[in-house]
């Protein structure tokens, strides 16, 4: 790395940055209510039915200015993240990038956005964003994976304008929360309601790589005494890749509807529309960035010299005359796999629901939620490894996921003496098909094309080979009870459990021998269940003296069997009959129990937070190769646990008015339990730092408010990670820093009396990866190999962006 960046980062992370800010005591300590206030996951009504609803979604705000430089609340072990903090990040980027700021999280994406579905990535305390709980307004949204097998990622759920707020839960706990993953902790997504006064926002960000944002949202306002009112938005987001070509698109269409029945119940509906349509970047190798560079990708440029370059490349692969691989390839260890010709993404996701939430009396309160969702998915590659009928050596491999799912949950709460008693129900079914076909492609003649070769962002048909496919059918029902007791005022005393029943049957299974080779049929035709009827979650939140809260929270959860196509992921489904009967009988659903103890620390001058954490990750599954040494078989098997253990430290001194500085550490000691056995080999995995989460993190911010003005300066190091499992290759750690600045015009009507319709306008400007770092983002997407031996030719990374200049003009009406 060049020794002026990383002088220059240490410089802005040891004397200029700062961060959001813990005022979880300061809000508790104002909250007239913390006596019965529901906390830790206890279900609450929404502020909105109690005449709290903001007028717009600029002006809603409030949570986020306690003490008027907070950006965050953290009671517990639950933090909330608000628009504020959102929406400083380039315009229409992925929520969870915010989530980055906090400690002990690492968002990773390659575009500046984080909205390549591909490579978005994030871990909390460890565990990858597959075991964290992620729902919106309480509707589940299913294990964050790309090709979602029960869900949708939370970015084609909602407008990253349209969320009003996201509560973290560190630990495992939230037993109220709609998952059946959520080892890690949850993510809850909550939406804006429509506003009581007719208006609206445009917004237009702009940005390098010809980079366009454009959102635009009408709220209809209360139409009649009771208060009727709907919003509907729509949002567009286009871009070009920073490397290579090709576009990287999705729009999105929300509405919501609220009726408010007296004065604090409601009957609301929420509608979705996801349509996204992306070129991804080509992932890369250790041995691909040594003899390839930083900038390397696939052939596609949008011109038949890209085709004609990856048709002689597959020729090359396969040993057919005419084939060369590029000049620069030469040294390469596997030239064949970094000849990819392109890669794309095309989903399309339609979410509803209609919630019903009724206060039945001053101390029971009733909610309802009836959802659907339905999701089709085109994920393709060209690949060099497998010749189309006409004799071209390339085809187009494209993966054709499908889901319909709908669910209702229940839920009450009732108040009485100082407890704050919770109760419900979830109950959904999923169908999900994994699909996946091969397409032909054109020959080429004499450096001609004959035809046009598929384009990776339309939608396909007619292909001339299935590969494979399966049918899923899950069921699934919790239950959870809990209670919140508050004796005094300051002191909060959770119980609860949640109990859970999943079933999931497999049929209809196909796997294309002609493929894959004769390994045997895939496994159809059977199910596995998934039974816990106690697991608990007890917690503790005092607030003593004036500025001093402490707390701790103990908790176990289950993860539920994985889903997948054939052989891409830790499903013990997406294996062959005889792997699956192999390991059916002995193997166990993962689980995890998250001990954690918290204290802060909040006054005029000062914040300070200190959070530590144990986890027991137990059962962890994982694909190995087992069976006898003759015949050996790809099965998905327990092989062990993870011990985690962990601190997250921070730091905030506010010397002057709008002015912070804040400074945080994590430090995560995780590690594999014991060996694993493979294959009939041995590694040496225990006591070995888990793959792609760093032990050591530090982050920085400084932000400062003078009057219409808003600037920040953040900076962050991510520590070295593991790129395979025995740690012999190491991906070095890296600085990265951010700027942005706001100016707020306000009411343009006190410039021209013309413009007073224009009641708020923001200007908006930043820059992200200010020191232009070539950096490696997202690690283990396409899987971790076990040793440096596989590892240096594993395309498991991906490079994070370049730096980039964003801008906006948002005017609220």
């Amino acid at each position: 790395m060049n020794k002026r960046i990383v002088f220059c980062n240490i410089l802005l992370a040891t004397t200029m940055m700062s961060g959001h800010i813990d005022h979880g005591a300061m809000a508790a300590t104002k909250d007239t209510s913390i006596g019965v206030a529901p906390k830790h996951g206890a279900p609450t009504a929404p502020a909105a039915h109690r005449g709290t609803t903001p007028d717009s979604p600029a002006q809603a705000r409030a949570p986020e200015e306690v003490g008027v430089v907070a950006r965050h609340i953290a009671r517990g072990a639950q933090v909330t993240m608000g628009q504020t903090m959102i929406s400083q990040n380039p315009p229409g980027s992925n929520p969870l990038k915010a989530l980055g700021n906090l400690p002990g999280v690492i968002f990773q994406s390659n575009d500046p956005q984080g909205v390549d579905t591909w490579s978005a990535q994030i871990y909390m305390h460890g565990f990858q964003q597959e075991e964290l709980g992620v729902t919106l307004d309480g509707v589940p949204l299913g294990a964050m994976t790309y090709r979602n097998y029960n869900g949708l990622s939370p970015i084609l759920a909602v407008s990253s304008e349209n969320v009003e707020r996201i509560d973290v839960s560190q630990g495992a706990g939230a037993e109220s929360v709609a998952a059946t993953n959520n080892l890690g902790g949850s993510l809850e997504y909550h939406s804006f309601d429509p506003s009581e006064k007719f208006g609206g926002s445009v917004l237009q960000g702009f940005g390098s790589y010809s980079a366009f944002h454009t959102f635009a949202r009408v709220d209809s306002g209360a139409l009649n005494h009771s208060g009727t009112r709907f919003y509907v938005s729509y949002m567009r987001n286009d871009t070009n890749r920073w490397k290579g070509a090709g576009d990287q698109f999705y729009q999105q269409l929300n509405a919501k509807f609220l009726q408010p029945i007296g004065n604090d119940s409601s009957i609301s509906a929420y509608f979705d529309w996801g349509d996204l349509h992306q070129f991804n970047y080509q992932d890369v190798s250790p041995d691909m960035l040594k003899h390839l560079g930083w900038m390397a990708d696939d052939y596609y440029n949008g011109h038949a010299s890209g085709y004609i370059a990856a048709y002689n490349a597959a020729l090359a692969t396969q040993g057919l005359p005419g084939g060369a691989f590029p000049a620069n390839f030469a040294g390469l260890g596997d030239p064949a796999d970094a000849s990819y010709y392109d890669g794309a993404t095309n989903e399309d996701d339609k979410l509803g629901y209609i919630k019903a939430d009724f206060a039945l009396t001053d101390s029971l309160r009733w909610t309802t939620t009836a959802y659907g969702h339905g999701e089709t998915n085109q994920t393709t590659w060209a690949t060099p490894f497998a010749s189309s009928p006409n004799g071209a050596p390339l085809s187009e491999i494209v993966k054709q996921p499908a889901i319909q799912r709908f669910g209702v949950l229940s839920q009450a709460t009732y108040d009485i003496a100082h407890n704050h008693i919770g109760g419900g129900v979830w109950y959904e079914n999923n169908s999900y098909i994994s699909p996946m076909f091969q397409y032909q492609q054109p020959l080429v003649v004499d450096g001609v094309i004959q035809g046009s070769p598929l384009y990776s962002l339309s939608h396909y048909s007619n292909p001339f080979a299935e590969v494979f496919n399966q049918n899923y059918n899950t069921n699934t029902f919790t239950a959870f009870v809990q209670d919140t007791y508050s004796p005094v005022r300051n002191l909060a005393l959770h119980f609860g459990f949640k109990s859970l029943l999943n079933t999931t049957r497999v049929g209809d299974g196909y796997l294309n021998q002609s493929y894959y080779g004769n390994v045997g049929p895939i496994t159809s035709g059977v199910g596995l269940t998934t039974a816990k009827a106690f697991l608990p979650h007890i917690s503790a939140d005092y607030h003593f003296l004036q500025h001093h809260e402490i707390y701790f929270d103990i908790s176990e959860n289950v993860h539920t069997y994985a889903q997948s196509g054939y052989n891409l992921s830790n499903s013990p489904f997406a294996v062959t009959q005889a792997a699956y009967n192999y390991s059916a009988a002995s193997i166990r659903p993962e689980t995890a129990w998250t001990y954690a103890i918290g204290y802060r620390y909040n006054d005029r001058l000062l914040a300070a937070s200190v959070y530590a954490y144990r986890t027991n990750f137990n059962n962890r599954l994982q694909q190995i190769t087992a069976g006898p040494a003759l015949d050996p078989i790809s099965a998905v098997a327990n092989v062990g646990g993870v011990t985690m253990n962990g601190v997250d430290a921070q730091l905030t001194i506010m010397p002057i008015e709008h002015l912070a500085l804040t400074n945080s550490i994590s430090y995560n000691h995780a590690v594999y339990d014991s060996n694993l056995t493979t294959g009939g080999v041995t590694y040496a995995l225990a006591n070995k730092q888990v793959v792609n989460y760093p032990r050591f993190m530090y982050k920085a911010r400084l932000s400062y408010d003078w009057h219409a003005i808003s600037a920040y300066i953040d900076g962050s190091y991510v520590g070295t990670r593991n790129y395979d499992y025995t740690g012999d290759i190491k991906v070095p750690g890296y600085w990265i820093s951010n700027l942005g600045v706001q100016y707020h015009f306000g009411n343009l009507g006190r410039y021209n009396r013309n413009f007073g319709f224009m009641k708020k306008t923001t200007l908006s400007f930043s820059i992200n990866n200010l020191s232009n770092v070539r950096y490696i983002s997202t690690m283990g997407e396409n899987g971790n190999s076990m040793t440096a031996a596989t590892g240096e030719l594993n395309q498991s990374m991906l490079v994070g962006a370049p730096r980039m200049f964003f801008g906006s003009l948002r005017v609220d009406f």
